[in-house]
């Protein structure tokens, strides 16, 4: 489709779903079908699919074409990882968080996997799991949607960067 292209779709489709959001949240309005998908805390705030879309922007907005896809399957497939073997077999908690280190072990290997593939680059794509599997599991303050594509394709980034200048 191209950049463009995909960059206007997914800010129309950010513009419907905020205004869904909008009444949803302001004006109690329950989305039929979806709305048991929502978590405990997104059922009064805005819901992750929100920051996904938006990390999804700025990562095919700022990022090469291999980095931002692999930043969009880390978020999508790596968390997933994290979150269905934390809750299953987590048992291990990693000290100031409510995470395993099951979970956190699963998204690394989820991402370096993911990684490999896609940018066939090992070191980067160790970089860039490494730096989800940190921002997924210490930085609580931001939507995880949000802050694993944008940190970890910086960091790709970077690497590549320094390594081809």
């Amino acid at each position: 489709m191209g950049k463009q292209t995909v960059l206007n779709i997914l800010s129309l489709y950010l513009a419907f779903i905020l205004l869904i959001e909008h009444f949803r949240l302001s004006k109690g309005i329950k989305i039929p079908f979806l709305d048991f998908l929502f978590r405990d805390k997104e059922r009064v705030c805005i819901g992750g699919h929100v920051f996904f879309v938006i990390g999804s922007l700025i990562a095919i907005g700022v990022y090469s074409k291999e980095v931002a896809i692999t930043s969009i399957l880390l978020i999508t497939f790596g968390d997933m990882a994290a979150s269905l073997v934390g809750t299953t077999l987590g048992k291990t908690y990693i000290k100031g968080t409510n995470k395993s280190l099951e979970g956190s072990a699963a998204e690394f290997f989820t991402d370096l996997v993911i990684g490999s593939v896609i940018l066939k680059n090992l070191p980067v794509a160790f970089v860039m799991a490494f730096v989800a599997t940190l921002t997924e599991t210490f930085l609580s303050g931001i939507d995880d949607n949000l802050s694993i594509p944008v940190f970890a394709g910086l960091s790709a980034e970077l690497m590549l960067l320094t390594i081809y200048v």
